[in-house]
């Protein structure tokens, strides 16, 4: 049997799970064998049992301090790696996740496979799938190295379903001292405003290109949105000039989406951006340039200026 034990990185986030540890504690359940997983976080009773739901069946709990936590938790990983000899780690595309991943993979001197969007055991053989060439082509990687494994997988890849579950056993793990490389301390933390559906979660997303031509024309957008009860994305270009903050990029370097409908507004569908929400059930494009590569990904196309089909758009749906 390939793997034995399997651990899945968890970062708490607004007293909850972040929600790409509930898609992975899900994948995990499929290997069979041990899971566990490794919080990192104040913890609390609902979100212990949140875990439990998920499949875990031991919470290794990494209690936090005002500290930046990267160094410290993966120090404290690396002797319980020591100790329990797991044989595959998941981690997701998230700050904390790569930080800790990374520093792990140097210090235990194994390889770590990024941007995974499935692992899959095949025999004795642990098996990551990826994406290149924005998402056009999938790549096989095998681990040769000994265990543990690292894995780091993007958001989406997996769907998460809770199961029966139970209260998992909770071990409590104190982040030791690392000297200098934790010395870094958190003075003070900003809480985005944020109203409407969130970009992630959303069912319907409504997203912005160049095309729309200044920030001033985002108001139509604001409005189809408010009508389909859509959250507003962006194309990496839009927030580079400041239009919408980052948190509502949708691609490589920005988040990963997969809502029933995706409309794109006004965006040509650069490699980039498709990374981020080719897998939506319906795609949507609205674009003047017949030949833009969002039409080649898209299950309905809009061949018409972004400023008179939305202005139409908006006032069909008010009259309905």
């Amino acid at each position: 049997m390939a793997v034995e034990t399997t651990w899945v990185f968890v970062e708490e986030q607004d007293g909850k799970p972040a929600a790409i540890s509930l898609e992975l504690l899900t994948k995990a359940r499929t290997f069979g064998g041990d899971l566990a997983a490794v919080l990192l976080g104040a913890g609390n009773e609902d979100l212990l049992a949140q875990l439990g739901r998920y499949g875990a069946k031991k919470v290794f709990h990494l209690v936090t301090d005002d500290r930046l936590p990267a160094a410290a938790a993966t120090a404290a990983i690396a002797d319980l790696v020591g100790t329990h000899q797991p044989d595959l780690l998941l981690f997701g595309l998230t700050s904390t996740d790569r930080d800790v991943a990374g520093r792990l993979s140097a210090r235990l001197g194994k390889p770590v496979i990024s941007n995974a969007v499935d692992v899959t055991v095949e025999g004795d053989d642990i098996v990551v799938t990826n994406e290149i060439f924005g998402g056009t082509r999938l790549v096989d990687t095998v681990f040769r190295a000994g265990a543990p494994h690292l894995v780091i997988a993007r958001p989406k890849s997996f769907a998460a379903e809770p199961d029966e579950g139970v209260a998992p056993e909770l071990v409590t793990v104190a982040l030791p001292d690392v000297g200098q490389a934790g010395s870094a301390v958190v003075t003070g933390r900003h809480v985005e405003q944020r109203e409407g559906p969130q970009l992630e979660d959303a069912a319907i997303v409504v997203s912005a290109g160049r095309g729309l031509g200044s920030a001033e024309k985002l108001t139509i957008l604001d409005e189809l949105a408010g009508l389909l009860g859509a959250a507003v994305g962006a194309t990496r270009a839009v927030v580079d000039a400041d239009w919408l903050p980052y948190s509502r990029q949708v691609g490589q370097t920005g988040k990963t989406v997969k809502p029933d409908v995706y409309i794109a507004c006004g965006l040509s569908g650069a490699m980039q951006h498709l990374v981020g929400m080719k897998d939506s059930k319906v795609i949507i494009a609205i674009n003047k340039d017949e030949e833009a590569p969002i039409f080649g990904v898209s299950d309905l196309g809009v061949v018409g200026d972004v400023h008179q089909v939305l202005p139409k758009l908006v006032e069909a749906l008010r009259s309905r």
